[in-house]
């Protein structure tokens, strides 16, 4: 099989993660048999500074031509103070999610064996295992709402963001969150705030009616304030979780910390049709660019999880996966998850460590 894939190198460590993650492609490929063509595409801040834009103009319509897109990380100081949204990094997030109709934001949080000890909570918490999906809607409610700034008779300068939501994308990513959960153990906790807002009582009007059609999967409603507890008491208990945008990406953030590292862990934003995106969750760490010191891991679990959720290749995956446990159980760390004293190696080493165990 032939694919064509988008990549987004962006800003940072980006490229550099980047190309370790098209290095296993090419190595899958003489495995199992596929062949990979690459389009390399501007955005971020490395296209503010060549075109003068985050986004420029084609962005979507070039990835739309392949069958994924693959982002490493975009963004840094160097744009944090533009008042522009054309001269803002994170402003092309944004408008790719909505252009590629990129709705369901996936974030899987599993502690991998060998790191158990890089867990923040108790031991006896850790050994209890943690392995959940977060499902983030990802084009709707407060990021995507009306903002305002208008001036008060007594109060100076007021701001305000509108957060809506209508059925449709509420039963969208609901459909998704469920199925998903079928596909794992079964058990689904949707998040929301319905004890104080309107957008939440919708939500979970919406989700008490698909629960009715999923009767095999076991639903549970969770007020986010609770969600965010039980994450750090127990969060051995959740399978899926579903929530809104804002919500889901707070809650996402703090189930990636309680596997000890965010060099580790991948994402994938998929819509109803091709391309879906893949992209580690670590920002771009411009403090360690270009210095053969960031992880390539999550960037190599974002192409296991492309290969699984755009391709229906769950062998390639797995090969990934059990690739990347086998290096880390040998002891091998970089640098983020090298424990006090221990060594740490490359970027360029681990993805060639990886590579290793998949030939």
């Amino acid at each position: 099989m032939t694919f064509k894939i988008a990549l987004i190198r962006g800003d940072g460590i980006g490229p550099e993660v980047v190309g370790e993650a098209v290095k296993v492609m090419e190595t899958i490929g003489k495995r199992f048999g596929h062949q990979f063509e690459f389009v390399d595409i501007l955005m971020g801040g490395c296209a503010i500074d060549a075109v003068g834009t985050s986004y420029p103009d084609g962005t979507a319509e070039k990835c739309k031509a392949c069958d994924a897109v693959l982002l490493g990380a975009v963004g840094g100081p160097k744009w944090g103070h533009a008042t522009q949204p054309e001269k803002r990094p994170e402003t092309a997030l944004l408008s790719i999610r909505k252009d590629l109709g990129l709705y369901a934001n996936l974030r899987p949080a599993a502690l991998r064996p060998a790191l158990s000890q890089a867990c923040p909570l108790k031991k006896e918490t850790a050994d209890r295992g943690i392995d959940l999906m977060i499902v983030r809607e990802l084009t709707g409610g407060i990021y995507f709402g009306k903002r305002e700034r208008y001036q008060t008779e007594d109060r100076g300068e007021e701001a305000s963001d509108r957060m809506a939501y209508s059925e449709l994308e509420i039963e969208r990513i609901g459909r998704r969150a469920f199925e998903l959960a079928r596909l794992r153990r079964g058990k689904l906790a949707s998040v929301d705030k319905a004890n104080v807002l309107e957008t939440s009582r919708l939500w979970r009007q919406v989700m008490h009616r698909l629960a009715e059609e999923y009767s095999d999967v076991a639903y549970e409603d969770v007020l986010v304030d609770n969600a965010a507890m039980q994450l750090v008491r127990d969060p051995g208990q959740f399978d899926v979780v579903v929530t809104e945008n804002m919500f889901g990406d707070i809650l996402s953030d703090e189930a990636s910390m309680i596997t000890g590292s965010i060099g580790l862990l991948p994402s994938a934003s998929i819509g109803d049709q091709a391309p879906g995106l893949y992209e580690p969750i670590h920002g771009s760490a411009p403090d360690i660019a270009g210095q053969d010191k960031a992880n390539p891991i999550a960037t190599i679990l974002s192409v296991a999880m492309m290969f699984r959720y755009s391709f229906q290749l769950a062998a390639e995956a797995d090969a990934i996966e059990q690739a990347v446990d086998a290096v880390l159980n040998e002891g091998w760390r970089t640098a983020d998850i090298a424990g006090p004293g221990e060594p740490a190696i490359g970027t360029i080493q681990m993805g060639e460590l990886i590579r290793s165990k998949l030939k």
